[in-house]
């Protein structure tokens, strides 16, 4: 069970990056966050290398960075753009979609496929972030109302091409610690997508330069969580299947639904929170499946 216990830790240390990419996005641009949170946890990633032995490398190694690299990028830069433009309460709970889209991608990538008892954690997990997004009415007035919401705001949208591109890197995330380390990937990885966007926050440097400097506190804790989130997660999913990890992993949203109304003074907490009770029952199904 020590997979459960790092993906919990995963999920508080999500929930506390969520904090500061939030506050950061208030002064600064989703791409220039985006390549921050990566540049640090890249730094504060580089010390394993003198505790940790340099791994033997796989074959499918470069190519799960590479892709893995490439969907970060494009992830990262649009879920900061959604907390942007949106709340945090309602943005974080969509990327809980992603295990529904693991169990279309996770057999086609690594061959995985959770239990019936797995099955049904994940869709309990899916049925939680649908009441999370019903809104102030305890029952809406149509069935698909949430969704017809999601159609409606853009940083709901974003959030949800996210929840589908994480379901894919998840993978590739697997596919890189087994080749190497979890370690040795996460500074990697954090470095390949802090390079690719590298150009878009050169270009906007001069404009963002004096917005850096007062914001360079919550940048650095901002990778500092991230750090602590990638260890337990990469860590986790070395011992266990992919869908599992990240349908735990997104339990993060349960403090999400708190910090955006302690922290950030948003509305829909009792709902909310509903739906989140029903996630953390997900949980322990998928929990106990495994077992």
């Amino acid at each position: 069970m020590a997979w459960l216990f790092l993906a919990i830790a995963g999920a508080f240390f999500e929930s506390i990056k969520d904090i500061f990419s939030k506050k950061s996005l208030q002064d600064i641009d989703s791409i220039t966050v985006a390549f921050s949170m990566m540049f640090f946890t890249a730094i504060f990633s580089l010390p394993t290398f003198l505790i940790i032995p340099f791994p033997e490398i796989g074959d499918r190694f470069w190519l799960a960075l590479l892709a893995g690299g490439i969907g970060n990028a494009i992830a990262f830069s649009l879920i900061m753009k959604a907390l942007q433009i949106s709340e945090l309460s309602k943005v974080i709970p969509l990327t809980s979609l992603s295990p529904a889209f693991l169990l279309v991608t996770s057999p086609i990538i690594v061959g995985e496929f959770p239990n019936i008892i797995g099955v049904f954690g994940v869709l309990l997990i899916i049925l939680g972030a649908y009441i999370l997004n019903i809104g102030k009415e305890k029952i809406p007035k149509q069935i698909l109302a949430p969704f017809i919401e999601l159609s409606r705001d853009r940083g709901s949208k974003l959030a949800l091409f996210v929840a589908f591109i994480w379901s894919l890197n998840a993978n590739f995330y697997k596919i890189g610690v087994q080749n190497a380390s979890p370690f040795f990937w996460i500074t990697l990885n954090a470095s390949s997508i802090a390079f690719l966007l590298s150009p878009f926050v050169l270009f906007r440097f001069q404009q963002n330069k004096r917005k850096l400097g007062k914001n360079l506190k919550y940048l650095i804790r901002l990778g500092f969580f991230n750090t602590l989130a990638s260890s337990c997660i990469v860590t986790a999913l070395s011992l266990t299947l992919v869908v599992y990890v990240i349908a735990v992993k997104r339990t993060s949203t349960i403090l999400s639904v708190f910090w955006g109304q302690l922290i950030f003074k948003e509305e829909g907490l009792k709902i909310r929170l509903l739906g989140a009770t029903i996630m953390v029952l997900g949980v322990f199904a998928i929990a106990s499946s495994n077992t």
